[in-house]
């Protein structure tokens, strides 16, 4: 007897193999069918078992089983997604391969011919297979060269130089320098340089770098980050790192020429380690006459994460002695708790020319006992407490005393504010009341500003006035980000504007003298049914001017690396509470979109106040937020132990009928199950209010298995900036790139690979007439980038 042909072995492996493959779609599909899902993947996974069960056979009918699987998979996928080439490539990815393998000699050439006794009779039989690999090939190529979820549009932007003069908080500050986080402390993020122009900005290169020798230990939380924003003021910049260390470098040649160190009392169980930036002051001549301090007439004030503010002599580094303390102010002062740890200053002050005001971040869902989230003013020359704002108090402006705290857990603001020097006001993004995500036990005062934006008296701390981004917030959909403070011309005139980027996407656009709305924001009805003990409230505001998706995510936006795991994202996707964004928090799990990381973070947007536009970075991607009800492993009370330093996972809040677990919506390679894009670059018209442009921005370099360079979008944290040479820069996507883009378009310019993330927002100065740009590159704990202590300036070649 012949021995047997050693294709017949690879046609029963093929066999087996494809049995398996097909039987294990059809029970996930059954498993999706059940939930109510798509039943593609059952009557898919069924053709392709029975394709294994005709090719151990060696039937050739197998291959015209196998073409109507593949055929009826494209006719599915276009319907569901039209020819969007990544969730084509999701469905396809495992389908299209198993077909060609069908083709190969060792497989179609060696199954059992009985039937076909002429070439043409072979031939007819894989036709349909043929057909469906060809008509694969032709929607893949129509994918790859289709564009979805951008917009294709170009901005009319004259040049700066024939606008009207660039408004400022701080008219007298030269071109030339960046003394504010947002370089005034109208947070626009713009500099009047045009030395770079999209004509040149390909040649841009690396001008200086600096170390600053400061990275995460064994003794940091995960939410470790070097987020910083550096000022320029005349010939120098100034920035800290993670740990807070201030540095001050000669602007030309990034030299240092002194350090200071807070020593930082820090550990594991802080939930952050950021410095996102310092403030600069110089005092002044008071009104009454009175003389300033003689010391530190120039000063930098450092923001602590273990609750202090240090005013640094600018010249020489060294504290400022008339400051408080000694140089230092205790911002624990005051406090009912004071855990080490729980109220973190992570952002810079804003300073007036005699108030520094000063907010902080409080620890998220940790317990419903924790620090205020109060705002105070203090004086910047002596470091004494002038006001207090505390956002969940009866007397708003009560003052400590021997009697008196600061109201435990009342919302706080733990970004950057904003300053207009005319009105005399401060403009407050507030956070949540915590726990962020269960709301059962917040009463009337602690709602009234919890993700408002408030606007204060710099010189009392008395509210002005207040508006209101999300009612009864149970999805810590705060106001992340500085508001941008623009003068619009509008066809009444012009109007001094504020523009507040929220998580949800919105952009709220309101007049900043008294907080009625430009752009309108109609209250919407949301989903209800909250958690036994809570609420929903029954409307949100829904601005008009947003990023937020205008649909509601389907099982058809589910996403993985092959058809397995996107079949595993639409089963989890079914099995969660999800009914369009503001669904409220379940034990079931809720899918929340606008995720908690929120489409606008810290970074906010960057406004060109003379061409009147602005840039922006949002991300989409869902988070999963679930109730833990008290059991042993979920107690109701703190031990002895704090929880480990980190904003995701499994969260305690104490006090509060549950816990609760907080991730990304991902599959089970670890990948966003909505399809991509994650992350855009935008420009706005703020002269129309409608989005000019989008493009996907950044590649999966840096988080693919092989490091591929493919532009799918990817998500970013931390803010872009703009200038008057018409060009926008953004360092802060997943893959390590500073990039350059032109503001009229949004096409990229130049990039530069980075030594580590880059999760921070760039700046630009001049010195001697070279324009710089410069960004820190240090990496973000949570965001699972590459840790690194380089702050890297470019400039043209001279």
């Amino acid at each position: 007897m012949a021995a047997p042909s050693p294709s017949r072995g690879v046609i029963t492996v093929t066999g087996v193999v494809y049995a398996l493959v097909g039987l294990g779609l059809a029970i996930g599909g059954a498993w999706l069918a059940a939930l109510g899902g798509s039943l593609y993947y059952v009557i898919a996974g069924l053709g392709i078992l029975i394709t294994g069960i005709l090719l151990t056979a060696r039937h050739r009918a197998a291959l015209w089983v196998y073409a109507a699987v593949l055929i009826g998979t494209l006719v599915w996928a276009i319907s569901e997604i039209g020819f969007d080439w990544w969730p084509l490539a999701a469905r396809g990815n495992v389908v299209f391969p198993l077909g060609l393998w069908l083709l190969t000699p060792w497989i179609a050439g060696n199954l059992d011919s009985s039937d076909y006794t002429t070439p043409t009779n072979k031939w007819a039989a894989t036709l349909p297979l043929w057909t469906g690999i060809v008509a694969s090939v032709i929607v893949a190529a129509i994918g790859l060269t289709t564009t979805y979820h951008e917009i294709d549009g170009t901005m009319a932007t004259a040049a700066a130089a024939s606008g009207p003069a660039e408004q400022s908080s701080d008219a007298a500050q030269p071109d030339e320098d960046w003394r504010a986080y947002g370089r005034t402390q109208f947070g626009q993020r713009y500099s009047p340089l045009r030395q770079i122009t999209p004509d040149n900005a390909k040649n841009l290169k690396v001008a200086w770098t600096f170390r600053t020798g400061d990275l995460p230990g064994p003794n940091d939380p995960i939410e470790t980050t070097f987020e910083v924003t550096p000022i320029k003021v005349r010939d120098t910049l100034y920035l800290c790192s993670q740990h807070q260390r201030l540095f001050a470098l000669d602007a030309k040649t990034g030299k240092l020429r002194w350090s200071f160190d807070p020593q930082l009392r820090d550990n594991p169980t802080f939930q952050h380690l950021t410095c996102r930036g310092v403030s600069y002051h110089e005092t002044v001549l008071r009104p009454d006459g009175a003389s300033p301090p003689g010391d530190c007439p120039r000063r930098i004030f450092l923001p602590v994460n273990d609750g202090r503010l240090i005013a640094i002599d600018a010249e020489t580094g060294k504290p400022c002695e008339s400051f408080a303390d000694h140089g230092t102010l205790d911002l624990q002062e005051g406090m009912g708790i004071k855990t080490a740890g729980f109220y973190e200053p992570t952002s810079p002050p804003v300073v007036s020319d005699r108030i520094v005001v000063v907010a902080g971040a409080v620890i998220d869902n940790y317990s419903t006992e924790e620090p205020s989230g109060v705002i105070r003013g203090f004086d910047a020359d002596t470091g004494k407490l002038v006001w207090a704002w505390d956002s969940g108090s009866a007397d708003e402006n009560a003052l400590p005393s021997p009697t008196h705290t600061y109201t435990n857990n009342s919302p706080n603001s733990w970004i950057t504010v904003s300053f207009d020097p005319k009105l005399n006001l401060v403009y407050v993004p507030m956070g949540v009341h915590t726990p962020d995500i269960w709301g059962g036990d917040r009463d009337e005062l602690v709602e009234r500003y919890a993700s408002a934006l408030v606007a204060l008296d710099v010189n009392t701390g008395r509210r002005v006035w207040s508006y209101q981004t999300v009612h009864h917030d149970l999805w810590d959909m705060d106001l992340p980000s500085q508001p941008s403070l623009v003068d619009l011309q509008t066809k009444n005139g012009v109007v001094p504007a504020l523009i507040q980027p929220a998580k949800t996407g919105n952009l709220f656009v309101l007049d900043r003298r008294n907080g009625e709305l430009i752009v309108p924001a109609p209250e919407r009805p949301v989903p209800q049914g909250a958690a036994p003990g809570d609420y929903v409230a029954p409307t949100q505001p829904f601005s008009e001017l947003t990023f937020r998706p205008e649909k509601n995510l389907t099982g058809a936006d589910m996403w993985g690396a092959t058809i397995f795991d996107q079949l595993a994202c639409r089963i989890m996707f079914h099995q969660m509470r999800y009914e369009g964004t503001f669904t409220p928090p379940s034990l079931q799990g809720t899918i929340v979109f606008p995720g908690n990381l929120g489409m606008f973070e810290w970074g906010g947007i960057a406004v060109d106040p003379v061409r009147q536009i602005a840039i922006a970075n949002p991300i989409a991607i869902p988070f999963v937020s679930k109730l833990l009800p008290r059991g042993p492993d979920n107690p109701p009370a703190p031990n002895a132990k704090h929880p480990p330093g980190s904003e995701t996972g499994v969260q305690p809040m104490y006090g509060a009928p549950y816990g609760v677990l907080l991730h990304p919506f991902v599959s089970p390679m670890g990948l966003p199950c909505k399809r991509p894009p994650w992350g855009f670059m935008a420009g706005i018209d703020l002269k129309t209010m409608k989005i000019a442009w989008m493009r996907r921005n950044g590649t999966i370099r840096d988080v693919a298995p092989l490091p591929v360079p493919i532009r799918m979008g990817v998500p970013s944290l931390g803010g872009p900036l703009t200038t008057a040479g018409g060009v926008a820069f953004l360092t802060s996507t997943q893959d390590y790139y500073i990039r350059a883009y032109d503001i009229r378009n949004g096409n990229q310019l130049w990039e530069h690979r980075l030594p580590a993330g880059g999760q921070s927002t760039p700046m630009s100065y001049a010195v001697d007439g070279v324009q710089y740009v410069v960004t820190a590159a240090g990496g973000h704990g949570s965001f699972g980038t590459k840790v690194g202590d380089f702050v890297i300036a470019y400039s043209l070649p001279q």
